[in-house]
């Protein structure tokens, strides 16, 4: 059984310790340090090599962030913070999970298992679920993983979906969701003549175009490339729905 090394980042007291405690309980973590600051953190890690990092978002002098970008090779990191905005830079910037405070040691548990099988290699991608109405043939909704919870997203309230790297962001009409799969999942699991891949970065939902152009559309106030690899198949659905509506 292999045991994964980790450090911890939060300047506040309280918290460093019941991270020190929470890791104590896991027989596949050892705690190198635990440190106060980032910039600690940093020079730490320009010597040695562990494989997951703790950390807090908003710190002093250098926040969790900035540790992050200014890192070369990041180990698996888990981001800890009271603020839930921040989730979206994590997420892209390679956070594998995060947890808002106070944390519950299941909840810790359940992201560490999750860590643990990734650097395994038994990590799978989240399963996205979709539902078919009741009503008619065509899906009205999906279920999606956040965390620990699936949360309803309806189909016409979807106006693109972006990729960042193992995660998708799924740009709605009021939010933005975040969540561990991947486009491949989402692309066959969409209903095909409401959702059209445009990119490898990119599936969008056809009825939010506003305009399209030769290589890029515009949904709303976002300008979306279409790459030469999905140009062909986008056309030839948009070319449908300008005869179905002839």
């Amino acid at each position: 059984m292999k045991v994964y090394s980790c450090i911890i980042v939060e300047d506040e007291p309280l918290a460093r310790n019941l991270l020190t405690a929470y890791i104590s309980k896991v027989p596949r973590l050892e705690l190198k340090k635990a440190f106060s600051n980032a910039l600690e953190a940093l020079e730490y890690l320009r010597e040695n090599t562990i494989d997951i990092l703790f950390s807090d978002i908003q710190m002093p002098e250098v926040t969790g962030i900035t540790l992050l970008k200014l890192l070369k090779n990041k180990p698996l990191t888990i981001l800890t913070t009271a603020y839930s905005e921040y989730a979206l830079e994590g997420y892209e910037l390679e956070v594998y999970d995060y947890l808002l405070k106070p944390i519950s040691f299941e909840r810790f548990l359940k992201a560490v298992e999750k860590g643990i099988n990734r650097l395994d290699g038994n990590g799978t991608k989240e399963v996205v679920v979709v539902q078919e109405s009741s009503t008619s043939n065509n899906q009205d909704y999906i279920f999606v993983k956040d965390g620990t919870k699936l949360i309803k997203i309806n189909l016409g309230d979807i106006q693109f979906i972006e990729g960042l790297k193992d995660y998708v962001c799924i740009h709605t009409l009021t939010k933005k969701i975040v969540s561990l799969q991947t486009m491949k999942s989402l692309d066959s699991a969409l209903p095909e003549n409401r959702f059209v891949r445009v990119h490898n970065s990119y599936i969008i939902a056809v009825d939010a175009i506003d305009t399209i152009e030769k290589d890029r559309l515009v949904i709303g106030k976002n300008t979306i490339p279409i790459s030469d690899t999905y140009k062909k198949a986008f056309r030839e659905l948009i070319d449908k729905k300008q005869i179905g509506a002839l």
